[in-house]
């Protein structure tokens, strides 16, 4: 375990490469549209939006991390928002008192992430113990709970929940921080401190690097994989929550755009596709630079919304052949370094 752990290195220079993409991005879109960019309500919005893609982005992390990929993020959260609102709007009727809604919200919530739970839970049994590729696993998985939400709901957009729900899932503290932002930082903050600090952490490594040899030095890779992609459905249906508390309502095609930008950020963020490698502090740097792309694009009226995914297509391209290139590069200096001190 020892040997394998050693291969298990962060790379701060790709942080520091994300760090001054972003510190670019921020300052081009200051210049080109300070009258907008940069006022308070702007920001404050920003805040808003991405945590919602930001947390999914967390968990199909933590799924390429140990090899595989989570596409069925997306199905998950609007599934566990949809079952969720049904149970909100069966249990709490119209003018309810705080007593009777608060204690239902709770409730609610657990019925959210016994969902996402249960979803994860599937989709690593099917990874694991039925050997099936994850993209395939999650991909079918994905049309599973998209088909269950559309069935549940008819296609239709399930509105009437409780005004308080929205109304604590869009409050802003301070003046500048929004709940959801709120919930984004905690989410991060707990999953870094899993990925570095324990030992589930280091075996989602360890499986990623060499699932062979994990399972030699006495890990349960199928324990791990069920987990892990229990914790991602546990992530999506958080921002199930807060995609529903931002629109008041849940429907089954709400971010079906956020898988491409899920996919997207984690690569940007340094998290190696074929597993092993990566951290939650670069997939936040990743978050953070794709959401000033994207409110600094909806300020031009020129740049239509139809060529978003055609951007985020020709930038994941081109983060992977970046990717490739610097891999490339590293392997050959460490190859050198290895022969000049042999001689």
């Amino acid at each position: 375990m020892k040997k394998l752990m050693k291969k298990i290195q962060f790379n701060d220079s790709n942080l520091m490469r994300l760090f001054v993409m972003f510190v670019f991005v921020f300052l081009l879109m200051s210049l080109l549209k300070p009258d907008i960019f940069l006022r308070s309500w702007n920001l404050v919005s920003m805040m808003k939006q991405f945590p919602e893609y930001g947390i999914m982005a967390i968990g199909i992390s933590l799924a390429m991390i140990t090899g595989g990929i989570d596409l069925a993020v997306v199905g998950t959260a609007n599934l566990s928002a949809i079952i969720t609102a049904k149970f909100l709007i069966a249990m709490v009727p119209k003018g309810a008192p705080n007593s009777l809604v608060i204690p239902m919200l709770i409730a609610g919530i657990f019925i959210a992430v016994a969902t996402g739970l249960v979803a994860g839970f599937v989709n690593g049994t099917l990874i694991s113990r039925f050997h099936i590729p994850p993209i395939l696993a999650t991909l079918g998985t994905q049309q599973l709970f998209t088909g269950i939400a559309i069935v549940l709901t008819e296609g239709r957009p399930i509105s009437g929940l409780p005004i308080m729900f929205s109304k604590i899932g869009n409050k802003t503290y301070a003046g500048f921080l929004p709940m959801p932002f709120i919930i984004f930082v905690i989410i991060a903050v707990v999953t870094g401190i899993m990925l570095s600090r324990t030992k589930l952490g280091k075996e989602l490594f360890l499986v990623g690097t060499n699932p062979t040899a994990s399972k030699f030095a006495g890990i349960n890779n199928t324990a791990v994989l069920i987990k892990t992609y229990m914790i991602s459905g546990v992530l999506s249906s958080f921002a199930g929550l807060i995609m529903m508390a931002r629109v008041n309502s849940a429907k089954a095609d709400y971010g079906s755009s956020y898988t491409l930008q899920c996919v997207l950020i984690a690569v940007l963020g340094g998290v190696n596709p074929m597993g092993g490698f990566g951290n939650i502090a670069g997939v936040t740097m990743a978050i953070l630079i794709l959401q000033v792309l994207s409110s600094g694009l909806n300020m031009f009226e020129n740049v239509s919304n139809f060529y978003r995914d055609v951007i985020w297509g020709a930038v994941l391209i081109l983060v992977l052949i970046m990717n490739y290139v610097i891999n490339k590069r590293n392997v050959r200096k460490a190859l050198e370094a290895k022969s000049e001190a042999a001689v």
